[in-house]
């Protein structure tokens, strides 16, 4: 369960060494996760009620809502936590990464069954970008890279890259409305190493 120490102090290059590795307990997604791992172990144990309260304190804490029947492998960290929501039949793999806003959720109510898969597989050493939402029971082959804001509904092949178009700049011009890529103007496409 402490692995996740060592996790965050790997990924995070904001964790310097020293006393400053203390810092770490103070990190909403190490505490998301300490919290989800507790909850999971007395889920797994039929214990009633108090799981969610586990997961309903953590979610007040943190920010990050990660329900205790969720699966969860080893090494997964959460970078900033806010916003995380992992559904009740969600599968993430080892060495999973996940930034703030992720969402893996069902589909609605509406096509979502009582009892089947309703959320995502996330298989192993995944990284999910800022505010990627991924839903239903699809499939995240391992080695992938979602981009941020990307919306993922279909299965990905293993070691993909996976991103969303890019904003563009909207400028009017009379009573019609013009659309430009706000990096026409600059020297160099920033891909912030999602291209590698």
């Amino acid at each position: 369960m402490f692995d996740v120490f060592k996790i965050a102090y790997e990924k995070d290059p904001a964790l310097k060494g020293g006393l400053n590795f203390l810092e770490v307990l103070f990190y909403p997604g190490v505490q998301a996760i300490i919290f989800y791992r507790i909850a999971h172990f007395l889920h797994r144990l039929h214990i009633p009620l108090i799981p969610r309260a586990i997961s309903y304190f953590a979610r007040f804490l943190t920010g990050a809502e990660i329900h205790p029947g969720a699966k969860i492998g080893k090494r997964f960290f959460i970078d900033h936590a806010t916003g995380v929501v992992i559904g009740e039949t969600a599968e993430v793999g080892n060495d999973v990464m996940l930034y703030h806003g992720v969402t893996l959720g069902g589909t609605g109510w509406w096509r979502d069954k009582k009892g089947a898969k309703r959320h995502p597989t996330i298989e192993d050493n995944v990284t999910i970008g800022v505010g990627a939402v991924v839903l239903g029971p699809v499939v995240i082959k391992k080695n992938s890279k979602i981009g941020a804001l990307t919306l993922i509904v279909d299965d990905i092949p293993e070691g993909s890259t996976v991103v969303c178009p890019k904003g563009r700049l909207k400028i009017m011009e009379g009573g019609s409305a013009k659309y430009l890529d706000p990096c026409a103007t600059c020297s160099k496409e920033p891909d912030g190493g999602w291209n590698q």
